[in-house]
């Protein structure tokens, strides 16, 4: 009877210690947690990824492929208590990073995830380096967790394709070059590889928005992304060093050039409203005058010929010799 009762004693114990104290966790700071029962997530009634805004930027066909149900997410903190049928999945949502390069299936790929290959619409093959910044995305966890088998690798592989896209159909926004200055500009314009390195800031904010859905499909979120650099081969690159250099003192030449036109301009605007000042100023003692002798004629000819006798007399005053025509 001792015997019997020991094991049931015993069992209470395990099962106590298995199952019920076993059963504890707790979710850190940085973390989300998913709970499963029978296997299956414990999920909002009537809500999915389509109720939320992150499915905003998605097409009707990817609003069918791309709905998925939406859980309820486990806070940080604790302890929280599960049963034996119950399974906890966490998940990190803290920001990562990633080389661009990075393969995850095949970490060797893209000569160890150092640069990513990509040929441009002329037909250049470039190697493009920089960093993806990501984190998982709490309102979607259920794409993340199970939804796709590998969501970094789908994330990853759909984040090369649109930007292969990208390069291989990229064009330089237009920036209003002055017609005279165009068959100037045409010689490194032209040039795919001088276009992504002049307008890499464009590239990044076009891949941003191009990769917005990822929450939406895959249950990650990008951060940024930062391309920092686009290198094309050697022999390539010797020959756009020459085409740079010789354009930069072509427009070095043509800014001389037209500074000094504009000095020149700007001097001859100077003289010629000094002489409009100059000619203002001796005109301006004969309109006088001319108003003072209309304002003489009106009060009647004697007052002209006074005035007219006046400024004689005063004339005279001031002459050393007077020659006065003799009447016959």
């Amino acid at each position: 009877m001792s015997i019997l009762f020991g094991i049931f004693t015993g069992f209470v114990v395990w099962f106590l210690v298995r199952y019920l104290a076993g059963g504890l966790y707790t979710v850190d700071q940085n973390e989300r947690a998913v709970k499963t029962i029978f296997g299956r997530a414990d999920r909002i009634p009537g809500q999915t990824t389509l109720n939320d805004p992150i499915s905003e930027g998605l097409t009707d066909d990817e609003r069918q492929r791309y709905d998925y149900p939406q859980v309820r997410v486990i806070p940080p903190g604790g302890p929280y208590f599960k049963w034996p049928w119950e399974k906890i999945y966490k998940v990190s949502v803290a920001t990562q990073t990633l080389s661009m390069a990075y393969d995850p299936e095949s970490p060797a790929a893209n000569s160890s995830g150092q640069y990513l290959e990509a040929v441009t619409k002329d037909q250049l093959n470039t190697g493009m380096t920089g960093q993806l910044r990501y984190r998982v995305a709490e309102r979607n966890l259920y794409a993340y967790l199970f939804g796709v088998k590998h969501p970094v690798s789908h994330v990853m592989g759909y984040f090369v394709s649109v930007l292969r896209e990208r390069i291989a159909n990229f064009e330089a926004p237009k920036t209003g070059i002055p017609e005279g200055d165009a068959a100037v500009s045409s010689a490194v314009t032209g040039i795919s590889i001088n276009d992504l390195r002049k307008n890499l800031r464009e590239l990044n904010e076009n891949m941003d928005r191009e990769c917005r859905t990822s929450a939406a499909r895959y249950g990650i979120e990008f951060d940024a992304s930062l391309i920092t650099g686009i290198d094309p081969p050697q022999e390539v690159e010797s020959a756009l060093a020459a085409i740079n250099t010789a354009h930069n003192q072509v427009s070095s030449d043509i800014s001389l050039a037209q500074a000094g036109a504009d000095q020149k301009i700007e001097q001859s605007k100077r003289a010629v409203e000094i002489e409009t000042l100059k000619a203002q100023a001796e005109v301006e003692p004969l309109r006088q005058l001319n108003a003072q002798l209309a304002g003489l004629s009106a009060h009647g000819s004697g007052a002209l010929e006074t005035y007219v006798r006046n400024v004689r007399l005063s004339l005279y005053s001031q002459a050393q010799t007077v020659i006065l025509e003799a009447k016959p």
